[in-house]
């Protein structure tokens, strides 16, 4: 089901997909994005962010190439200053044999709240072109519900930054609200958005995301049950999740777990599970954070043993490509 594709790599977050199939890995403490040959797995640090303010939870998160990555060469990267999270790109000079072959940041959206916990971070760019990004509401839970703030919201943005026609209220950035941390973001075939969500003591979450939706935190962890707000779709103990990167493939999202230390495939039946939750490969590779998909039947699985609270062995932290069904 499963075979290495890299290892060795440091506090790995935030991956994406070059066209020749090699992948940009950010490493969370380092501030630095590396990458992966992907037929022989070599490791080659293309440049550090400059910025990056590591610590706790924060760092260098999430990664993605911009929609015209093709002609434009920009990496868009979420991170954690000294001040706040912000979100910025830089051009990856490809040509440039080795250094610094990352341009200087330039940042698109400042002021997501900061903390030493639940920075969010993850950054997708969805069907539409658009930019989404999972916020945490670091620790003040009641950022959460303050419609001023950016924490605990799912943001959606043009590639400049900028607010989205369209989106919930004019002018903000905001597409949901209600959220604890969110670190996993996908869309299934019918382009409907997903999120992962850490809870507290509880509940973990998987929801699917609905314009202007609230999801209830601080108020509602879980299946509450309670007016105003949306359920998850399906739930989970925390020590059995904890969950950061999620995909779609083979009419299933599939969900990285931390704490848990297992890969869960949620099947689905349009917006609706088709069966309970299913774990794999539990214990096997210890914390996972990150998992992409690669078209068909494949997957990426990035583990995160060393991101301080995992127990590394020789070889962490791995990449790993998965055959699923």
């Amino acid at each position: 089901m499963s075979g290495e594709v890299a290892k060795g790599l440091q506090s790995p977050w935030g991956v994406a997909v070059l066209p020749d199939g090699d992948l940009l890995v950010a490493s969370r403490d380092k501030g630095t994005i590396t990458r992966v040959k992907a037929t022989t797995g070599e490791l080659t640090e293309i440049g550090k962010v400059s910025g990056v303010a590591p610590g706790g939870e924060g760092g260098l998160l999430g990664l993605a190439l911009s929609p015209s990555y093709a002609s434009d060469r920009l990496v868009y990267v979420y991170f954690t200053t000294e001040s706040d999270n912000r979100i910025a790109r830089l051009r990856y000079d490809e040509q440039r044999q080795s250094g610094q072959q990352l341009g200087a940041p330039d940042t698109v959206f400042r002021g997501i709240p900061k903390g030493h916990v639940h920075n969010g971070g993850r950054i997708a760019f969805g069907p539409d072109k658009m930019l989404y990004a999972g916020t945490g509401e670091t620790g003040e839970t009641g950022l959460a519900q303050d419609k001023k703030s950016l924490g605990g919201k799912i943001l959606r943005m043009t590639p400049d930054g900028q607010p989205v026609h369209g989106n919930p209220e004019a002018d903000s950035v905001v597409y949901s609200s209600g959220h604890r941390n969110v670190q996993g973001l996908a869309w299934d075939k019918e382009n409907r958005l997903w999120a992962s969500e850490f809870g507290q003591d509880t509940w973990d979450e998987l929801n699917l995301i609905q314009p202007g939706g609230n999801y209830g935190w601080p108020e509602a962890e879980g299946r509450a049950g309670k007016p105003g707000f949306i359920d998850p779709v399906a739930q989970w103990k925390t020590d059995d999740a904890s969950p950061s990167g999620i995909a779609f493939a083979q009419g299933s999202i599939w969900m990285a777990g931390l704490k848990g230390a297992r890969l869960w495939r949620i099947p689905l039946d349009g917006a609706k599970p088709l069966a309970e939750p299913e774990a794999f490969l539990q214990g096997t590779y210890g914390r996972l954070r990150t998992v992409i998909a690669l078209g068909g039947d494949k997957l990426l699985l990035v583990t995160s043993e060393t991101d301080g609270r995992g127990t590394p062995e020789a070889g962490d932290d791995r990449v790993l490509r998965l055959t699923v069904r």
